[in-house]
């Protein structure tokens, strides 16, 4: 029984499908890109260290249609507050967020929204949260296409994936971030069970 999802959404460009890390694509379907390396599907034992990741996408930045960016503070805000506004609007219940200068985690529970369904609305809110502030132009995509959506089934694989979100700002060196439409976890639907432990 699937009890929530961990969403993660990738800003334009900046996970293709032949990364060097891995990816869950299955083709590349543009010959440019497809000069850059091979595909790999699902992610790579052994990690590729950050040089290697900056220089793939130096050369990327010349073959892609446009503008390689990365999300600025001043972006991030924008989008935060736009998810924000999208998990009140719609009830979602968000038990982690993160998000960093080229891509988004979130761990939200089951609804009856399907996983595609929230990845969406999320990508397209904040897209044109930020064309209306002036910081990206209409003809910038924002995302880079449908992302990707993990089905969490136990209790235990959404205290894993939480904290798992809650470390990527650490692993990059920047301060753990913290928002105010994080809801708790309380082991839902199990709660009001004995098996409810304390984390």
């Amino acid at each position: 029984m699937v009890i929530a999802y961990h969403l993660i959404a990738t800003a334009y460009g900046w996970w293709l499908p032949n990364d060097l890390r891995g990816s869950m694509s299955k083709s590349v379907r543009s010959d440019l890109i497809k000069e850059l390396g091979e595909l790999h599907y699902g992610r790579k034992r052994v990690q590729p260290n950050s040089k290697s990741i900056h220089d793939f996408y130096k050369q990327a930045e010349f073959m892609l249609q446009r503008e390689l960016l990365e999300f600025r503070e001043a972006e991030r805000e924008i989008i935060a507050q736009s998810f924000e506004e999208t998990i009140r609007r719609e009830n979602y219940t968000c038990y982690g967020f993160v998000l960093m200068k080229d891509h988004t985690h979130l761990c939200i529970r089951k609804h009856k929204h399907l996983a595609e369904e929230m990845i969406l609305t999320f990508q397209e809110y904040s897209r044109r949260a930020l064309i209306e502030s002036g910081l990206r132009t209409k003809d910038h995509p924002v995302w880079g296409g449908p992302g990707w959506k993990v089905f969490l089934d136990e209790p235990d694989d959404v205290w894993r994936t939480i904290r798992y979100i809650g470390d990527n700002p650490i692993k990059m060196g920047e301060p753990r971030q913290v928002y105010p439409f994080v809801t708790l976890y309380d082991d839902w639907p199990f709660h009001k069970s004995p098996r409810n432990r304390k984390r």
